[in-house]
């Protein structure tokens, strides 16, 4: 069964996923203000673009939201002409963003009192595999909501992992990027040092590769270090802050200890600082490389 849906943020990801919901007949009305190309191709192709979220609330028995943070998410819901002001009782709204929990479970809650429902959904994946319909899904909802809106999250995704109640997709989102973010920062500064000590960064990747120290963030990285292939990881390093700094409130909230989660939002910060924010995480290598005197491309001498 197709169903009406709202889609709010057009973006990398979210232009994809809304491409697949329309290619499978679902009726799409759209606002993205700051994608006016992708709205464009969208209803070029069928779908209806408005103005405001509360108009896409009133157009629409589910909401998905795609967009940068928390604090866009709450905008879009409480804002004078937000989904609030637009919704009729039963609609779901389904968040995608890599979102704060904390607020995940406010935004629940007040949707709960008004006969609305709430579902955390944030991606795994690339917008390579969200322009195939193939990312991941981490989804926070109880099962019968969950049952209901699986037609729809197939509609963009491979798997779905249902994780546990509202709040449970979010958390376990920002987890895997911890996990993820880390393990780019790390394959980064492997590369600075090799610049650094003049050795092949070719020969490099094949023995990284056939070993232990080997990652998905390994691969999606050495395109863009080697070839200059920014279309492996197309993730800022803003983003990547911060999804780390809500990470750090997560783990400051449940009075967990660990080094490794610091050092990793102390290299996003300088990255950040040094104007940086707006390239994609691949580009980590190219900032530790120029601190140490390697170069972004080049080697220091031996």
């Amino acid at each position: 069964m197709t169903k009406r849906i709202g889609f709010i943020g057009l973006g990398l990801m979210g232009h994809g996923m809304a491409s697949n919901l329309l290619a499978k007949g679902h009726p799409l009305t759209l606002l993205g203000t700051h994608a006016r190309a992708n709205v464009a191709d969208l209803v070029g192709r069928g779908a209806s673009a408005v103005g405001t979220p509360a108009e896409v609330a009133a157009a629409s028995e589910v909401v998905i939201t795609c967009v940068r943070s928390s604090a866009d998410v709450e905008g879009l819901v409480y804002g004078e002409d937000g989904i609030l002001a637009g919704a009729r009782p039963g609609l779901v709204h389904i968040d995608t963003t890599t979102a704060n929990p904390v607020s995940t479970a406010r935004i629940a809650a007040d949707y709960a009192a008004r006969g609305l429902r709430f579902a955390d959904a944030p991606l795994g994946r690339t917008p390579r595999e969200a322009a195939e319909g193939r990312l991941n899904v981490m989804l926070g909802a109880d099962t019968a909501l969950k049952d209901e809106i699986l037609p729809v999250l197939r509609g963009f995704a491979e798997n779905v992992f249902h994780v546990g109640p509202v709040g449970a997709g979010h958390t376990m989102k920002l987890i895997n990027n911890f996990m993820a973010m880390s393990h780019a920062c790390v394959a980064a500064e492997a590369v600075a040092a090799a610049r650094a000590a003049g050795l092949d960064l070719k020969v490099m990747t094949d023995i990284i590769s056939a070993g232990g120290a080997n990652s998905a963030q390994f691969q999606m990285i050495m395109p863009w270090v080697v070839d200059r292939d920014p279309s492996r990881l197309q993730f800022t390093i803003a983003n990547a802050r911060k999804d780390l700094a809500y990470y750090g409130a997560f783990a400051s909230e449940n009075r967990l200890s660990g080094g490794v989660a610091p050092a990793v939002l102390q290299t996003l910060t300088l990255a950040a600082a040094l104007g940086r924010g707006d390239q994609f995480v691949p580009r980590l290598a190219d900032m530790l490389s120029d601190l140490a005197g390697a170069g972004e491309e080049g080697t220091a001498p031996r």
